[in-house]
């Protein structure tokens, strides 16, 4: 028995630790996956307390596993643990056969999983957790009840304090298609022999008042007295995705200069503000002023937002605007604004704007050929 509690110890322990740390790294992540489920129930004036409830769901994940697996106020560990497993199973079940939003989020954009996927993830973890619960009075926690709850307080202070310094530098380890060091272009190529969408079209046509639906095989297409109605397409499977598969800058004059940014030989540093109109005008105003000094300096500058043009129209400061998908802006940076630094496509650097160098250092870093981290 000690066996089989020491390998559910484990494998429960290690689950939980995993998704939390993973949260913790990219907590916007987080925050987004929240207001997307948010938006798919069509709750979404829950969207103020997203921030806080990624905060307590990956520290509570993370410091049940970590009770579990080092067997710290075992009880209070398993009971968190069982709890969740509760809560996220049937919701999990419900959100396989709704699908409203593809990815989980359940290991952030570390690990992708189907709603599927997931809910079968849970089914298999409750048999080492519901073992662990129904034998929880057997299992004796490695240190005192007071020594235990000091261990863990101080454990949730220093991962609390990990989950806001990812909020505010950018995550230690980007998960995202658009790290440090990435060639974009050769992030947005389908290799060949990769799978495309497969569809099935369905025509709709209309004779002597009857409506009747045909194929690609057998539409009337040299039959005059058909009329042409209407046709469907449904998606049957799903091709091969990209990483990078919406990278599009629009000028405001509805001009792409996507290509033109992304085989610049020049430094460009692009700006992500999501929504100029929600931003705060104080790291705006920084942002601008970094960009009319880039300018003065030859470096190429350009502000990405999913603002709108009557938005863009109304900033009169001499700078660049694209706008851009949000969802894509939401993936080049967790932050807002923050900076990308590209060259040739690549991109070099990543900031946010609680450490975005100062002008001087900017200028630095563009002038030595040796500055990709």
């Amino acid at each position: 028995m000690k066996i089989i509690n020491y390998i559910s110890r484990f494998i429960v322990g290690a689950v939980f630790i995993f998704s939390g740390t993973v949260k913790a790294i990219d907590p916007l992540g987080s925050v987004y996956k929240f207001q997307d489920y948010f938006t798919a129930f069509n709750i979404g004036f829950l969207d103020d307390l997203s921030l806080l409830m990624a905060v307590i769901l990956c520290s509570l994940e993370f410091l049940a596993g970590f009770s579990v697996m080092f067997n710290i106020r075992f009880k209070a560990g398993i009971w968190t643990v069982m709890l969740l497993m509760i809560v996220f199973t049937p919701l999990t079940f419900i959100l396989a056969l709704t699908n409203p939003v593809s990815d989980c989020g359940c290991f952030g954009d570390a690990v992708h999983l189907s709603n599927w996927q997931t809910f079968f993830k849970n089914i298999i973890l409750l048999v080492p957790a519901v073992w662990l619960f129904f034998n929880k009075n057997k299992i004796t926690s490695a240190t005192g009840k007071a020594r235990g709850w000091a261990l863990l307080s101080i454990i949730a202070a220093f991962f609390v304090a990990f989950i806001f310094y990812n909020l505010r530098y950018l995550p230690v380890i980007d998960f995202l298609p658009y790290k440090t060091g990435t060639h974009i272009p050769d992030k947005m190529i389908i290799p060949e022999g990769m799978p495309s969408d497969v569809y099935e079209t369905t025509f709709i046509y209309e004779k002597n008042g009857e409506r009747k639906e045909f194929n690609l095989n057998n539409y009337p297409a040299n039959d005059t007295t058909w009329k042409f109605i209407d046709q469907k397409s449904v998606l049957l499977s799903k091709g091969y995705l990209p990483p990078i598969h919406d990278f599009v800058l629009t000028s405001t004059n509805s001009e792409d200069l996507t290509q033109q940014i992304l085989t610049s030989e020049k430094y460009t540093l692009l700006m992500v503000a999501r929504r100029i109109e929600e931003t705060d005008p104080e790291l705006l105003l920084q942002g601008y002023e970094t960009g009319t000094f880039c300018l003065k300096n030859l470096i190429d500058f350009y502000v990405l937002t999913a603002s709108t043009s009557d938005v863009i129209r109304n900033m009169d400061n001499g700078l660049k605007y694209c706008m851009v998908d949000e969802i894509t802006l939401k993936t080049m940076v967790r932050s807002n604004p923050g900076y990308l630094l590209l060259k040739d496509g690549t991109i070099l650097h990543k900031w946010s704007w609680a450490n975005i160098p100062d002008k001087e250092e900017i200028l630095k870093i563009t002038t030595d050929t040796n500055s990709i981290n």
